[in-house]
């Protein structure tokens, strides 16, 4: 049944909203994606604060048609059009999209993305989805903070090492 104008206009809204409050959005094709597949990746999507809708390329076109995003054209766009909203991590969705697109390779794809008010090509989202993840690139840098400490106690520990070793020998002599 189709929509009512008032149902469109809901929609429209929420869609303006989600654009308004997403740091980034991945635009993905599916065709004959299964209700127990779907829901998989709606789930691991809503784990990362991410949000997984599906709309009509002309209100996904309506809804960013303020935005002034050159090069962004949806109804350009092959096949059904799904919006990937994250609303913490920008990298989360790309990266949960490419993984589940492992086991799902032809029912889903990438077919561009938004990053800080500038549209991405496909290219540029698989490669936004290849990119460390925050709490990844946290750790890189606690870990290179750490290194220059721990290497300074390894020095440290290394002269005691030695002494004992001497101190072992000349035991083992008498």
């Amino acid at each position: 049944m189709p929509k009512t104008k008032e149902q469109k206009k809901e929609i429209l809204a929420g869609l303006k909203d989600r654009f308004g409050r997403a740091k980034s959005v991945v635009f993905a094709s599916f065709n004959a994606l299964k209700v127990k597949d779907n829901d998989e990746l709606r789930s691991k999507l809503l784990a990362e604060n991410s949000e997984y809708y599906v709309a009509k390329k002309s209100l996904l076109d309506l809804a960013l048609k303020d935005s002034k995003i050159e090069n962004l054209d949806v109804k350009t766009m092959d096949g059904k059009v799904a919006a990937v909203f994250s609303y913490n991590d920008e990298v989360a969705p790309a990266k949960i999209v490419s993984e589940f697109k492992k086991t799902h390779v032809d029912n889903i794809d990438f077919l561009g993305g938004i990053l800080e008010n500038h549209y991405l090509s496909k290219a540029e989202v698989v490669n936004l989805s290849q990119l460390p993840s925050k709490q990844e690139l946290y750790s890189k840098l606690v870990g290179s903070i750490n290194a220059p400490v721990s290497g300074f106690v390894n020095v440290l520990a290394g002269n005691i090492r030695a002494l004992l070793n001497v101190l072992k020998a000349v035991e083992a002599k008498k």
